[in-house]
């Protein structure tokens, strides 16, 4: 009996991870037509959950007015960390440089010519008709 109490438990909570990969991840959006395709996406919902799950101890608590406080020394629930996890990426910033300048660059320098083209012979297309070639 003790076996099939866990075993229920654990189907509960695969219910739960399955409702909020469809809902707030977008399992059930992509309807991709190869099997790679769906493997590659489900790829990626595992490890956007994956980062939820390891951001749980980083992220303030952003709860609705409806929702209760979480327990003390409880991680939070994936949908919670996924309300305050703006905030987290603000505070841990990023590896990328600084933007570039958004003044136009320097131009041509000025007393500066176009230089002429190449000549090239005009492209003509050969009509067949039979076995002879025509230009």
């Amino acid at each position: 009996m003790d076996l099939l109490w866990k075993a229920y438990l654990r189907r509960f909570d695969q219910e739960h991870f399955h409702r909020f990969a469809k809902v707030y991840l977008g399992m059930a959006r992509a309807h991709l037509s190869s099997a790679q395709a769906t493997d590659r996406w489900m790829h990626l919902i595992m490890a956007a959950y994956a980062q939820l799950r390891l951001a749980s101890p980083h992220v303030d608590d952003l709860r609705r007015p409806w929702h209760p406080r979480p327990e003390p020394g409880r991680p939070l629930s994936p949908y919670r960390v996924r309300l305050g996890f703006r905030r987290l990426r603000a505070k841990l910033g990023t590896p990328a440089g600084s933007p570039k300048l958004t003044r136009p660059g320097p131009g041509r320098p000025k007393g500066s010519r176009n230089r002429p083209k190449d000549k090239r012979p005009p492209y003509r297309k050969t009509v067949t008709t039979g076995n002879e070639h025509r230009e």
